[in-house]
């Protein structure tokens, strides 16, 4: 299901290991890819070789989403509050560019609504928006947290329409900061 390109073509690279320390077995990763249950049964660390990546717990880019940058997590299970379940994982592609986004406060692009071009670590400080309920990607690549001062759960979002976060596993998540996935995270 992942990509098979030769090293040297792929600008992302991310290896997943069965047990903590990159040991038992592993599972080498150059693109999206929707279900890796048929490669690996669990998951206790890995080694970002080239690139970013978001992981999931669930197949088909579902469930609890965790980022992961250039580096060795060699117990980043227990480290990052995750079960030993990573069900699917995803190539954060390089931007170069600018960064635009509309957010917000109510699904289907209702209510308030502001426009980022960098980062915002609080919409409630920065636009007296008490909620972020849907948004508009017009460029480059953001995380959205939860909770202000980019904490707790996060979901990766890229160009596109996201009309109502319910509808993508989000449902009792609200989204009070963003960040964007820039060249520093690679």
């Amino acid at each position: 299901m992942c990509s098979t390109k030769p090293f040297l073509l792929s600008l992302s690279q991310i290896i997943f290991y069965e047990e903590r320390n990159f040991q038992g077995r592993s599972y080498e990763c150059m693109s999206d890819c929707p279900d890796m249950s048929s490669y690996m049964s669990r998951c206790h660390s890995c080694r970002v070789e080239r690139g970013c990546f978001m992981v999931y717990d669930r197949p088909n880019y579902m469930g609890n989403q965790y980022f992961m940058r250039r580096g060795e997590y060699s117990d980043y299970m227990s480290m990052l509050g995750m079960s030993d379940t990573i069900r699917s994982c995803r190539m954060i592609p390089m931007h170069r560019g600018s960064y635009r986004m509309r957010i917000y406060e109510r699904e289907n692009f209702g209510g308030q609504m502001y426009e980022l071009m960098d980062d915002c670590d609080n919409i409630m400080d920065r636009y007296r928006m008490s909620n972020c309920m849907s948004c508009n990607v017009m460029d480059g690549h953001w995380l959205m947290y939860e909770q202000p001062q980019y904490r707790g759960r996060m979901m990766y979002v890229r160009p596109g329409e996201y009309r109502n976060f319910m509808h993508m596993g989000s449902s009792s998540m609200r989204f009070m900061s963003m960040r964007r996935i820039t060249d520093s995270c690679y």
